[in-house]
């Protein structure tokens, strides 16, 4: 008997040991649909974890750059505002020295304008006239004889009264360019210089005769019988201080000089060979001048003169002062002429006088000079220096060292101590004051407790204190 065929529902599952085909698929159906769901998934992930770092990157840069921006923005406004508190806050205190200074400036850049236009304006540049080969500006001794000015006054500075010159000065005709130092120092070009062998010749100044006349030049030269002068008489004064020659001057404190009419320089020009700088001043000349020969020589020269006015040089700047016949008639204007030379020397520095009239001999035959020189000697006694030496025409006097002297001398005995509103730091040009100065300077440091020199070109801290904007003149 055949077994009947039994007809499913569909959907309908039988269960038993034996493996259904239908399930088997249905399976394999749902497996495979499972691993493309978990491939899907692999790759999204993989595409996320892949492009986080790239977003990352993009992020910290972005937020880098926004904040640099940040950051110039808050240094410029900060900065502008600044500069605002600060010009607000310290005009009051520059505006004055700011004025003068732009003004100065703008009158400068307008001449500089104007010469840089060249020949469209080379009718304002015309140049001066052969007359003004020697002109020095407020240096002027016709017109000041004209104007009344005598007793000295006249070869003084003196300003204000003239026109200003619009014209370029020329140099010499012939001029040539000076030799090479420290050649030149000793040789100069006689076309260079506005002087002729006449006067040379017939100059009575000490250091004037220390020069040599050939066909072109000027000769300075140390090798020659002249200018053994120089060497002996600076071995002289160094022998009248106590000691053994002039290239000891230095351990004797003694650095910077300030030599009155100085001639030509022959002075300063053997001492800078000694480590000793010298400052050439001396009158104006419209001829032979000394400053100008001075000059040449590659030597420190100015104009200037003891007449009416103070030295342009700050009280207590040199550590002697030296006249060998230089024109200065000391005892005149009641002495005032040594109070400018007190003011400028150095506590324990010393002056140098050479000439005639500090002779002994000379006593005996002129009792008008031994009236003269007598004033002088007393006065500077009452300045508190004292008398180091005297030999033939030349005396050597040594400042004060201790400020305390001038109050220990009898009263009424010499001049009186300046008052803070005259004793002036640096002077210039200011009128001759008939008191002494400087006392009251902290600056008031005796040569001889000073370093000598090169040691203090090196200012440590305490010395800077003091000198400040005058380490120049140490």
């Amino acid at each position: 008997m055949s077994r009947p065929l039994l007809r499913g529902v569909s959907g309908m599952r039988i269960s038993g040991n034996g493996h259904d085909p239908w399930d088997l698929e249905m399976k394999e159906r749902n497996e495979k649909e499972d691993l493309e769901k978990d491939h899907s998934t692999d790759q999204s992930y993989l595409a996320l974890s892949s492009g986080t770092p790239r977003s990352r990157q993009n992020f910290t840069m972005l937020f880098l750059k926004f904040s640099l921006i940040a950051i110039v923005f808050l240094a410029l406004t900060g900065s502008f505002w600044w500069t605002i508190s600060i010009s607000t806050s310290s005009r009051g205190h520059i505006y004055h020295g700011y004025r003068r200074l732009q003004e100065q400036l703008v009158s400068d850049l307008w001449d500089i304008g104007e010469i840089s236009l060249g020949s469209s304006r080379s009718k304002d540049l015309e140049f001066c006239s052969e007359d003004f080969e020697n002109y020095v500006p407020c240096f002027n001794e016709s017109r000041n004889l004209a104007l009344g000015y005598s007793n000295g006054d006249e070869v003084d500075r003196h300003c204000g009264q003239e026109l200003k010159q619009h014209c370029l000065v020329l140099p010499p005709v012939k001029y040539r360019i000076p030799l090479r130092w420290p050649t030149g120092r000793d040789v100069i070009w006689v076309s260079n210089v506005k002087i002729t062998a006449q006067e040379v010749l017939s100059s009575g100044s000490l250091t004037k005769r220390m020069m040599m006349l050939e066909e072109e030049q000027i000769s300075f030269r140390s090798a020659s019988l002249i200018f053994d002068g120089v060497e002996d008489y600076s071995h002289q004064i160094a022998e009248m201080i106590g000691l053994r020659n002039e290239s000891n001057f230095i351990l004797a404190g003694v650095r910077t000089i300030l030599d009155i009419g100085c001639g030509y320089g022959s002075f300063g020009a053997h001492l800078f060979s000694k480590e000793l700088l010298t400052m050439c001043i001396a009158n104006y000349e419209a001829s032979g001048s000394q400053v100008q020969l001075t000059l040449e020589r590659g030597l420190p020269a100015m104009i200037g003169s003891f007449a009416s006015k103070q030295l342009p040089y700050p009280s207590l700047s040199f550590d002697m002062l030296h006249c060998a016949r230089c024109g200065v008639d000391w005892d005149q204007k009641d002495g005032i002429l040594l109070l400018e030379v007190d003011r400028v020397l150095k506590p324990g520095g010393y002056f140098v006088w050479t000439s005639p009239l500090t002779n002994p001999q000379a006593f005996l035959r002129n009792k008008e000079n031994q009236k003269r020189w007598n004033f002088v000697r007393d006065f500077v006694e009452n300045l508190c220096w004292e008398l180091v030496s005297q030999q033939d025409e030349t005396v050597v006097w040594k400042k004060t060292s201790k400020a305390s002297c001038y109050s220990s001398r009898k009263p009424g005995s010499g001049p009186s101590i300046c008052s803070k509103g005259n004793d002036v730091e640096s002077p210039y040009y200011r009128p001759l004051q008939p008191c002494i100065g400087g006392t009251r300077n902290r600056r008031w440091i005796p040569i001889e407790e000073r370093r000598n020199w090169p040691s203090r070109a090196n200012l440590n801290k305490n010395e800077l204190a003091v000198y400040g904007n005058y380490g120049a003149l140490l």
